[in-house]
């Protein structure tokens, strides 16, 4: 359970001065309910009152800061009319502007006559300056009193900055004093404060430069989250370890012979991987290990052969996807294989009828389905194996960590192999799969042809679906994808179900749709059609993401290409140019685009190496956004910044390696302290797997 040192922390945000219902509710929205999410929220701006110009160099919209001779009061006549105090520098003359004034209250803090220290924003009006409600009115004996640099936070609707400014300060008074889980000849090397101080100094910039992700007291705070998350991948993987394995060598009877079949040449990069898990597999120890391929280059082969060294050995394996979608395109790509060599496999989803269920249920639980691929149906308590050997995880990204652990659980030692066709660059590779070891397909099959990318302005529509009229006569395929299934009053992006009457209206039958809203069978349905031929165009959200593997398909265009992300397009992009026929890939785009857009369209038209691409996404978004934290697994971090802090990733990599091969249980002085850490940034499951947790 989590420490009672933390408790300060971890109160809702109505246990601190000034935070009730409505703040509070306002406060989970924009940073979650408890304490801490308080201070994980970072200043991304900050107010500088240093500036003390004169009134006739006074900047419209800056905050300026101001000695005044306060003037004559002007009240109010009517309600709708605001209280206006004149004032002067001695240079040009300044109205301060209070709207639901009190007069008492102004005059009181605004004597005429008087001297008065006042900041605020300047606005002007009827060729008048102004200040409209100053942040500050001071009489100058307080001027010690005026913050010179404020920091600034990003809000939500109806949270003011000095309301969330002053629940930060709040939380910081009550800061607990913990102890120091960081290495003393660690932080002195870095020079880098404790974490109070240095969670004291970031919600305190001094000025701009202190906002920087890179300051020593950033760095500190980001090292403190990454190694937190390090520690607990870590955790689990020593659990992973200690599972009683097995060797598993087959006798190459079975891959041999598929080796055989197969049309094609393995590449180099295949063939390493093949290497690399085999070895894995061959020792008495448990496999965790990531299969990680660019879009198209046979990651599913490779998955196959690990399989078969199961079934070689006497045992079953299990492919788990994330779509039934995906279960069966990997059915259609491992049946023609395996029942050549006298092995069953068999499709396991939410779906089917109950007789066919029930025989798929008693075939596997007997051994007589040899490979078995499904959904997350596999993890339903029905499901029973004889003897489950190896289990293969597509799509890791979409799957949690103890969804592997899960799919593990049906049987005794099993192997991993998880894969993803989003290349991921390293920094986010170590904070997502900490706890595997990687194996990287880099190289596209012999024979594939490069991508003609273009980029195409909204404006020039018609002329696009010209262009698709001429490739449909010539007998190619195409994807149409749009990014929302319907109009959103907020969001002016074409909806599929648009366009796709748009399409019908001019190729009729010729066209299909695919989105999140249909019904399995339908979706389906739609995709038969578009394999089969009867449909050529498939108007589709970013459902066809992912695993729909359709060689024949050879134009895909991507509508508001400028909405997506790199990661995204570059996954769209690659299905099409899996046969042998040429390619191309048009990116609609609404003008005028921003520096982001521009850059990732650009990237996108210079390069189809994901692995670049990747990088260049990170540089561009940032960790936080990179792949989508809520569809992808990936943590989302509330003080590092994996653009920025990379290299203190890979520190804390190898921190969190030594820790636990000196201390495994965390139980001497700094272990204890280190637990702490974990269950500060509520890494409480992996604290439960430890001895003693």
């Amino acid at each position: 359970m989590r420490p009672p040192i933390l408790n300060p922390l971890f109160r809702p945000s109505t246990a601190l001065i000034g935070v009730g219902p409505r703040i509070a509710k306002l406060i989970e929205r924009l940073t979650g309910p408890n304490v801490a999410d308080i201070l994980w929220h970072l200043p991304r701006e900050i107010i500088d009152r240093h500036i003390v110009p004169q009134i006739s160099a006074a900047e419209t919209g800056k905050i300026v800061t101001l000695t005044l001779t306060v003037g004559k009061h002007e009240p109010s006549r009517t309600k709708r009319q605001p209280y206006r105090v004149r004032c002067t520098d001695g240079t040009d003359d300044l109205t301060l502007v209070f709207f639901h004034a009190r007069e008492d209250y102004l005059r009181r803090i605004l004597p005429e006559g008087e001297l008065r220290i006042v900041s605020g924003a300047v606005d002007r009006f009827r060729d008048e300056t102004q200040i409209t409600h100053p942040d500050y009115i001071l009489a100058p004996e307080d001027a010690k009193n005026l913050p010179l640099v404020e920091p600034v936070y990003p809000l939500t609707e109806g949270l003011t900055l000095k309301t969330f400014g002053k629940a930060v300060r709040g939380a910081l008074k009550d800061l607990p004093t913990l102890p120091e889980w960081q290495d003393s000849a660690y932080l002195g090397r870095q020079n880098w404060p404790n974490w109070s101080v240095a969670l004291h100094t970031v919600h305190a910039p001094d000025g701009e430069g202190a906002l920087s992700a890179e300051t020593p007291v950033r760095a500190r705070l980001a090292y403190d989250e990454l190694l937190a998350n390090q520690l607990a991948l870590q955790i689990i993987r020593a659990k992973m370890k200690k599972r009683p394995g097995r060797s598993i060598k087959g006798d190459r009877r079975l891959t041999s012979q598929v080796m055989q079949s197969l049309p094609f040449e393995l590449t180099g990069s295949q063939r390493m991987a093949l290497a690399e898990i085999a070895a894995d597999m061959a020792e008495p120890s448990t496999m965790l290990r990531l299969l990680q391929g660019d879009v198209g280059s046979g990651k599913t082969i490779v998955a196959l052969f690990a399989m078969l060294e199961a079934v070689e050995c006497g045992g079953q394996a299990a492919l788990m996807a994330p779509t039934e979608i995906l279960a069966r395109q990997h059915m259609a790509t491992i049946e023609p294989l395996v029942s050549a060599i006298g092995l069953k496999v068999a499709v396991l989803t939410g779906r089917g009828k109950a007789k066919a269920r029930r025989e798929i249920l008693a075939d596997l639980e007997s051994g007589e389905i040899n490979i078995i691929i499904g959904t997350h149906a596999l993890f339903q308590e029905a499901v029973q194996l004889q003897d489950l050997m190896v289990a293969v995880i597509d799509e890791q990204h979409r799957f949690g960590v103890h969804q592997r652990l899960n799919l593990a659980d049906k049987g005794k030692g099993v192997d991993v192999l998880v894969m993803t066709a989003t290349p991921i660059p390293r920094t986010l590779l170590l904070t997502a799969y900490g706890d595997l070891e990687t194996s990287q397909l880099r190289e596209k099959p012999v024979g594939r042809k490069p991508i003609d990318t273009r980029t195409v302005p909204l404006e020039r529509l018609s002329e696009v679906v010209d262009a698709l009229d001429r490739h449909l006569s010539n007998g190619a395929k195409a994807y149409w994808v749009c990014p929302l299934v319907e109009e959103s009053e907020n969001i002016d992006l074409a909806a599929a179900e648009e366009r796709y009457a748009h399409l019908k209206a001019r190729f009729g039958d010729q066209i299909a749709v695919v989105h999140g809203r249909m019904k399995a069978a339908e979706k389906d349905d739609a995709m038969k059609r578009f394999i089969d031929g009867d449909a050529r165009v498939l108007v589709a959200t970013t459902v066809i993401e992912v695993g729909v593997d359709v060689p024949d398909a050879t134009v895909m265009i991507i509508e508001h290409a400028e909405r997506f992300g790199l990661a995204q397009l570059h996954q769209l992009r690659g299905r099409v140019g899996r046969g042998s026929d040429h390619s191309s890939c048009l990116l609609l785009f609404a003008a005028p685009l921003g520096e982001t857009a521009r850059a990732r369209l650009k990237i996108m038209r210079e390069t189809e190496d994901g692995f670049r691409i990747a990088e260049e996404d990170l540089r561009l978004r940032g960790g936080g956004e990179i792949l989508g934290t809520r569809q992808s697994g990936l943590p989302a971090f509330r003080l590092a910044d994996l653009a920025v802090h990379g290299e203190l990733l890979a520190a804390a990599r190898d921190d969190a390696k030594l820790i636990l091969n000196r201390d495994p249980d965390l139980q001497s002085e700094r272990g204890a302290s280190l637990r702490v850490l974990l269950y500060l940034f509520e890494r409480d499951a992996a604290v439960l797997n430890l001895r003693s947790g």
